[in-house]
């Protein structure tokens, strides 16, 4: 079993019960904050003065916790990282964001999940501190076209993560930050004896166990490692439904149709026709390329572009020099040699029925950059059968200008081409009305995930 289970990734209309973890979830949350004390505005505003840092030593414990457990299991293959949503990494707006809110916690004395905590339990400074909040988004959402280009933009750097900026790997990265957090821990006590006059002898003895025992699973993390993208193809499975017409369903299902017969003989009325069936079937990913499930034609991947159910994205991963010498109409050139530098792009930019088609001469090059972007847990990612020589077989068969090459190597354009028109050439974007009768097997299977959710006390 993998995490994150296929029942969350969903939409969660079609799995209501998890409603019903999101709730459990949300309970037990709000109980410990009131459990903590965060409920009281004293408390949390008592920490910009050094006196009482019940909020770093939770939160930085919730957070060194949770990373622990996360890489731990993302090292031993039980989660996929890839599908965890990370919030994009918005710089500049972060950083005037954070200062507004840093201002609002130091004057109210609550963050935005703090103020809920404290108004459910019938204070009313958290009361006007959530009303306040809510006037807040209001003046924001009225004014926000005044400056909606520049905080969705000042320093965007899409699905960004610790690891990646300091150039290190995560499970060291986890065991960097249990540290800071350990050493926070223990300042932050001494500025309480310091500033708050706390007699830290009565603070309880099992903390100490506590770190130890943190500090030794973040060396564990470090020892099991990251998976590399090789284990992780190696993990993925595929499900595909098929439907098993009469002929199939009675060689399927063969002894029930033999006991049916006999019950026949017994009396009963025999049963002739056989009633199609459904059968889902788990492939590993090397299964759906020798099976050719992931390979979708030209014709559909033509057809596509005109259905409003998906989100079609031609991802050409050929040289420039031979993308410049033909392409598809809308396609994106993203060389094989540098496709994983979109794949955070890729994870948190588009629409959940987007479908990836990756596009080469031939297929080699498309069928490797397949596996990268699976790999990377991208979904719904198909290759062009053929690639681009066998999309003009179907669509510039007639075209003068482009002649076969009868000598052309493995995965290299089998045409040669008058000038480099790039989409220019009518075979890149063929007439529909001209070719709506087009007969092609369906392979495109869209896979629908779950919206991406927001994190923090917002």
């Amino acid at each position: 079993m993998n995490f994150p289970l296929e029942a969350f990734t969903t939409v969660s209309a079609a799995n209501p019960w998890t409603y019903v973890v999101f709730g459990g979830i949300g309970f037990a949350f709000g109980y410990t904050l009131e459990m903590a004390g965060f409920g009281d505005s004293r408390k949390l505003a008592a920490q910009f003065y050094f006196k009482e840092l019940t909020v770093l030593k939770v939160m930085f414990t919730a957070i060194a916790v949770a990373m622990t457990l996360l890489f731990g299991a993302v090292g031993l293959g039980v989660i996929d990282f890839n599908q965890v949503w990370v919030n994009p990494t918005y710089l500049g707006s972060g950083v005037v964001g954070g200062l507004i809110m840093g201002v609002g916690f130091i004057v109210g004395g609550f963050c935005p999940t703090t103020s809920l905590a404290s108004a459910s339990t019938g204070r009313i400074d958290g009361m006007l501190f959530m009303l306040g909040g809510f006037v807040g988004a209001f003046l924001f959402g009225e004014t926000e076209r005044y400056f909606d280009h520049w905080y969705n933009n000042a320093g965007y750097y899409g699905r960004l993560t610790l690891d990646q900026v300091f150039g290190v790997s995560a499970s060291a990265l986890v065991l960097i930050v249990v540290l800071a957090a350990l050493f926070m821990f223990w300042g932050g006590e001494q500025l309480e004896r310091v500033f708050g006059r706390k007699d830290l002898s009565r603070e309880p003895g099992l903390r100490k166990f506590g770190a130890v025992g943190l500090f030794a699973a973040a060396l564990g993390v470090l020892v099991i490692g990251s998976p590399t993208p090789e284990d992780r193809y190696q993990r993925l499975t595929f499900k595909r439904t098929e439907v098993i017409e009469k002929a199939g369903a009675e060689k399927a299902d063969a002894e029930k149709v033999g006991a049916e017969k006999v019950g026949a003989e017994k009396g009963g009325a025999e049963k002739t026709d056989a009633e199609p069936q459904t059968v889902t079937h788990v492939y590993s990913a090397d299964e759906m390329l020798a099976k050719r499930l992931v390979f979708t034609s030209p014709a559909e991947a033509f057809k596509a572009r005109y259905q409003q159910a998906i989100n079609p994205v031609y991802l050409d991963v050929r040289s420039e020099s031979d993308y410049n010498l033909y392409h598809l109409v809308d396609s994106v050139n993203v060389p094989l040699q540098r496709l994983a530098e979109i794949v955070p792009n890729l994870l948190s930019e588009p629409p959940a029925n987007t479908v990836f088609i990756t596009i080469g001469n031939d297929e080699a090059a498309a069928i490797e950059a397949w596996k990268l972007l699976v790999s990377s847990s991208v979904q719904n990612v198909y290759i062009l059968e053929g690639g681009i020589n066998r999309w003009i077989e179907v669509f510039g068969a007639k075209d003068p200008a482009l002649k076969p090459l009868a000598n052309a190597g493995e995965d290299q354009l089998r045409y040669g081409f008058p000038a480099a028109l790039g989409s220019r050439y009518k075979s890149c974007s063929p007439n529909p009305i001209e070719y709506e009768k087009l007969d092609f097997k369906a392979r495109i299977v869209l896979q629908l995930k779950r919206d991406k959710s927001g994190g923090g006390c917002g």
